[in-house]
Order: C-alpha cells, then sequence, then structure tokens
C-alpha cells in the first residue's frame, strides 16, 4: 500500500494541533484535491447530497473495539485485519453489529498511529470482552461530516480539503478524528469504499 495517503490523517492531526494558524501553514502545501499525486489511486467524484462540512452530532454508541498501533505504510491492511478479528469475535458470541464499522484515531505521528477499530452494539454483551478486545463508548457530541469515495490510497485528497475547509472557516479541531465505512471495509473493494470522516470540534 503507498504510504503516500498514510500521511494524510497525520497531516489532519498536526493541523488540529496547532488550531487554525497550524492549518493554514499546513494548507499552503496542500496538495490540491484535484490534483493528482503520483503512486496514489484518483478518488471517485463525489456524488449530490455527499457532506462536505456538514454538521453532525454523533450520539453516544456503545462499541466493541480492538485497539492497535501501526506503521503508515501497512494501515489498511492492519485495520483490515482488526476488523476481521472483530468479525470473528462477534461471530463467536452471537454478537450484531448496530451499525458501521469504524476506526477512531487517538493518536497520530510521523511514523504510524494508534486506533480503535470499532463495531457499534445496540447494547453491552452480559460477560464483557477480554484480552485485545474490549468495551467502550465511541465519540460523541459536535463534529464536521465529511464524505470519501473510492481507494483508501487517494484519501490524501480529502484529507488536504478538510485541512482548508478547517482552514477558511477559522474552525478548530480536536485532536481525533472518526473514519466510518459505510461499505464494509473487509469485503468491499478498495476502490469502492465509501468512508465518513466525522471530525470533532472546540
Amino acid at each position: 500500500m503507498s504510504c503516500i495517503r498514510l500521511a494524510a490523517p497525520l497531516v489532519l492531526a498536526l493541523a488540529f494541533a496547532g488550531g487554525p494558524a497550524g492549518a493554514t501553514a499546513l494548507a499552503q502545501n496542500a496538495t490540491p484535491p484535484s490534483a493528482t499525486i503520483p503512486g496514489a489511486a484518483a478518488p471517485s467524484p463525489l456524488q449530490p447530497g455527499d457532506a462536505f462540512g456538514e454538521t453532525v452530532m454523533l450520539p453516544e454508541r456503545t462499541v466493541i473495539y480492538l485497539k492497535g498501533h501501526t506503521n503508515w505504510d501497512t494501515a489498511y491492511d492492519t485495520l483490515v485485519d482488526a476488523f476481521k478479528s472483530l468479525n470473528e469475535y462477534f461471530a463467536k458470541q452471537g454478537l450484531k453489529a448496530s451499525g458501521p464499522a469504524m476506526t477512531i484515531y487517538t493518536q497520530t505521528d510521523d511514523t504510524g498511529f494508534s486506533f480503535q477499530a470499532a463495531l457499534p452494539v445496540a447494547q453491552a454483551p452480559a460477560e464483557p470482552p477480554k484480552g485485545d478486545i474490549a468495551l467502550g463508548t465511541a465519540p460523541s457530541g459536535k463534529t464536521l461530516k465529511f464524505v470519501h469515495r473510492g481507494a483508501y490510497d487517494a484519501m490524501d485528497s480529502t484529507y488536504e480539503a478538510i485541512t482548508n475547509y478547517l482552514d477558511d472557516k477559522g474552525l478548530e479541531a480536536k485532536d481525533l478524528f472518526i473514519e466510518e465505512y459505510t461499505s464494509d471495509p473487509v469485503t468491499t473493494p478498495q476502490d469502492k469504499l465509501v468512508v465518513n470522516v466525522f471530525v470533532p470540534v472546540k
């Protein structure tokens, strides 16, 4: 997998850390969303009705998640493996997800990122999970929603456009963000992915 896309959450996270001023500095060097990045797949055009900067209030949700840390160059494969493990756990426990799979990015640096690969459940299981899999709560509250269509490798353009949007609006985001996969990341071909990016704002 190309590590070009994988720098995108880091770019966004660094912009968050610096607030609008940090976003301004990064946006000046950002690749325009319409540009072609060598080695990266081209994103699919957004469709009518796709959100880009729409204010959304995320509800409180109980999730079962697998916590991990990965390098940028193996990120997508690591996330897919994490969701496979969650799917196996759900099948063994007779559980059913109550919504789309999501990745909660909790920390990023120049080598990789920490994450929670999560599946929501309508209610907590009678026996909480043990080991690497845990029970928790997904981030809730005011967020901005952005839609990405197409390959995971092509999300650079989306994240750079988000950074520019925050800068233009003078908005300051919190130091985490969520990718929600409306199409199953385990079974969906990369070029057919539909990802909602939720950016919590202060």
